[in-house]
């Protein structure tokens, strides 16, 4: 009878870590600014059909990059979630920190388990605060890791090179044609020499302060990209 192979846990956890962000790294990169009246995601993503960028509830934001079919279940599980929770106690209760937390234990539990593949995806999750002081965005990674996002964050595809960018011109205060801007030209930093990302190929979503209904997710039209981008 012949003996399996022994991989140490560590290594283990090395292979399906490289196996999730090669996935990850393969498509296009997600910006997500903070501006004055709110939070602004941009994504670059040619379909007009699969979104990258969805409403979770009220005041709650989902952008996710990576496999399509694993962070449309994670949406759909976070709207069920948010809708149960809203319904059950009250609609100010279901709060970004909440779903992250809920992404964070799914994602976790998949990735430390050995009977299925690791998630390749990514997850920012926003939430639109009274005042800017308060608006929330979590990063969420392919094995449940969770960080606090300050500002401006990016995931997927070359995001060091598109953060660096972002890092450099990012300041408080943005309006939003400025912040789109800044995101839409900092995902064309992912190659050398830069390249110009055609309004045409852009997903771009805010969640709105100067928004009057209780849901305060809109995404921009065609036209609104190209008046943000002068073009």
């Amino acid at each position: 009878m012949t003996q399996p192979f022994y991989v140490s846990p560590e290594q283990l956890m090395k292979d399906r870590a490289d196996f999730a962000r090669k996935g990850i790294t393969r498509g296009r990169s997600v910006a997500v600014v903070q501006y004055v009246d709110g939070i602004v995601f941009v994504a670059e993503n040619p379909s007009r059909a699969l979104h990258k960028i969805s409403e979770i509830y009220d005041r709650i934001g989902f952008a996710a990059v990576g496999r399509y079919n694993e962070f449309e279940n994670l949406r759909i599980a976070g709207v069920r979630l948010a809708d149960l929770r809203g319904y059950s106690y009250d609609r100010r209760d279901v709060t970004a920190r909440g779903l992250a937390n809920a992404y964070a234990q799914t994602l976790g539990t998949i990735f430390s388990s050995g009977g299925e593949k690791p998630y390749e995806v990514e997850i920012f999750v926003g939430e639109l605060g009274d005042d800017a002081s308060q608006d929330q965005v979590y990063r969420l990674m392919y094995d449940g890791s969770v960080a606090d996002v300050q500002g401006y964050g990016v995931m997927g595809g070359q995001s060091e090179l598109v953060e660096t960018y972002l890092g450099e011109h990012f300041t408080e205060g943005l309006q939003l044609s400025a912040a789109i801007s800044i995101a839409v030209t900092a995902l064309g930093q992912d190659i050398t020499p830069a390249r110009t990302v055609e309004a045409s190929a852009l997903e771009i979503a805010v969640l709105t302060r100067s928004r009057s209904q209780p849901r305060k997710f809109r995404r921009l039209s065609s036209a609104d990209v190209a008046a943000a981008l002068g073009s």
